[in-house]
């Protein structure tokens, strides 16, 4: 079986909370579970919604949460002030290239077209050979449940392999999503049909 090292993970979520207290329970689960595993937070840099519950949580747990922002969201004073590090780019675009270069891993929470945007982009990056660092959605109460069955229908219609369906972890429990991300093994079946 494989074991990945991984020392950081990019997180992608939401700068909202989402409805009720799970998505932030769950930020923070995540959060304090990367804390105590010793693996270092990169993510947008921002002190809003579920980007910053698992800020705050990294923080308080001794872990370290490095942020990338950009210039535009700086000015606008949306940089969490308790960061361990961080840096500003200028374009989204640098940032989502900064934040993959720093990561061994990628996880996506729950969030808007943004999240899934940047998401996205790096399960791409990975099934074209570009990135060889394991990518995991995770799926609070079934958040992703629409989305994979979205790409179970791509399969369907000869759009995507069937063998990529598991080109990414899809857990709803924090430490069973780390568990995967640690033992993911890329697939190597050709994107072209």
């Amino acid at each position: 079986m494989t074991t990945n090292s991984i020392k950081s993970i990019a997180v992608y979520c939401g700068s909202n909370t989402g409805a009720g207290t799970k998505y932030m329970d769950s930020a923070k689960e995540l959060g304090t579970l990367l804390a105590k595993s010793g693996i270092r937070l990169i993510y947008g840099g921002t002190h809003k919604g579920l980007m910053g519950a698992i800020a705050d949580a990294v923080l308080e747990n001794g872990g370290e949460a490095y942020g990338v922002i950009t210039e535009r969201l700086l000015g606008k004073g949306h940089l969490h002030d308790g960061l361990t590090g961080h840096e500003v780019t200028a374009t989204m675009k640098e940032r989502k290239h900064r934040m993959a270069q720093l990561a061994d891993a990628f996880i996506g929470m729950p969030g808007g077209i943004g999240t899934m945007e940047e998401f996205l982009e790096v399960w791409t990056l990975n099934q074209l050979g570009d990135l060889d660092k394991p990518p995991g959605l995770f799926s609070v109460d079934g958040y992703f449940e629409p989305f994979m069955g979205f790409i179970d229908h791509m399969i369907q219609e000869a759009f995507l392999p069937a063998a990529h369906r598991n080109s990414v972890v899809v857990e709803s429990d924090a430490k069973a999503l780390l568990e995967g991300l640690l033992s993911f093994e890329k697939v190597t079946v050709p994107k072209w049909l």
